[in-house]
């Protein structure tokens, strides 16, 4: 193990911390995941100083003898009920400085913390055939689910095919749209319709589970604007006025060409009549008219989600890379 890195846990993140923070991500992200945008500096740092729902992070920083950033560590400590087991790691080291003990050392410090936080579960992802999985192998992860990752070009679907999926409202069922917050009339519904996304496919993650209601989708909006992004929203409204499905598209902060698709789902009563099509079209739509400098869409399903990976096939999507969901299982304290 390289005694030249020293690790440094940081309390209260400084513009100057951040800075090194984005450094070694930009690094580690170039590297790793070529043509995968990176995070702008502003991102970096409004994700390491402002809360997150339901949970709380702690932080270490990597330095050289001279004090140069080498590697970071987050530890995403999960505090909702039904998921106080659980936490999430990330872990970036500078390529430069790899193979010289830095992300060993790292993983060390988290692991201490995970015992200190009585946490049994540690997740964390990497993409497939990286370093990042290579080493999750070597510090005995196992591999508990895998992503497929999809990207839409917004030019890509033809507008004739789009309006109508879009136009195509099935019977007993009308749109509805916001952006930020669900209006006051909407949240007891929406969260209700959140509450469907605890039957997605998880692999072998022991995930947990969360239970929305309104308070909890109205502070969700709160972080997201806070931390500087914004997060458009489109549902399915049945006639008896349940939320049937929904699905959202997180535009990050700096409106870069690449949007991230959020939830989408269907609440299993309401299934079999095409609603994550049409939600999910009428959002392209939406993005195409309104938001002109989005060009394209990431979105990512399990590979045994078959049926959203046959929407988003339809809508468009294509396949270009996978990613490895791990998990460490923490001995108990």
């Amino acid at each position: 193990m390289s005694k030249a890195a020293h690790v440094t846990p940081l309390q209260r993140v400084s513009v100057a911390e951040a800075a090194a923070w984005h450094h070694v991500v930009a690094a580690s992200t170039a590297h790793d995941l070529p043509g995968v945008p990176t995070p702008d500096p502003g991102q970096i740092h409004a994700q390491l100083t402002q809360p997150a729902l339901g949970s709380r992070r702690l932080t270490w920083l990597a330095t050289a003898a001279e004090g140069a950033p080498v590697g970071v560590a987050a530890l995403r400590v999960f505090t909702s009920p039904g998921q106080e087991h659980l936490a999430e790691l990330e872990l970036h080291v500078d390529p430069a400085h790899r193979r010289l003990g830095t992300g060993s050392l790292l993983l060390s410090t988290v692991l201490a913390a995970c015992l200190t936080e009585d946490r049994r579960s540690l997740i964390a992802a990497a993409a497939a055939d990286s370093p990042g999985e290579a080493f999750s192998e070597r510090w005995g992860f196992r591999r508990a689910l895998t992503l497929d990752h999809l990207i839409l070009g917004l030019d890509e679907q033809p507008e004739a095919d789009l309006l109508q999926i879009a136009d195509t409202a099935p019977a007993g069922y009308r749109l509805a749209r916001w952006t930020g917050t669900v209006p006051d009339e909407l949240a007891d519904a929406f969260a209700a319709a959140k509450n469907a996304m605890n039957d997605m496919p998880v692999g072998d993650l022991d995930y947990g589970s969360v239970a929305w209601d309104a308070d909890r989708v109205r502070a969700m909006a709160k972080v997201i604007a806070d931390r500087g992004d914004t997060l458009l929203t489109t549902a399915a409204v049945h006639d008896d006025g349940t939320m049937a499905g929904y699905t959202e598209i997180l535009l990050p902060q700096g409106s870069g060409p690449r949007a991230q698709q959020y939830d989408t789902a269907v609440v299993p009563v309401h299934r079999g009549h095409c609603l994550g099509l049409w939600v999910k079209a009428a959002m392209v739509r939406q993005l195409r008219a309104e938001h002109p400098g989005v060009v394209e869409v990431e979105t990512d399903n399990a590979d045994d989600n078959v049926h959203m990976l046959a929407v988003n096939h339809r809508l468009g999507f294509r396949s270009y890379r996978r990613t490895h969901e791990f998990q460490l299982d923490l001995p108990a304290t």
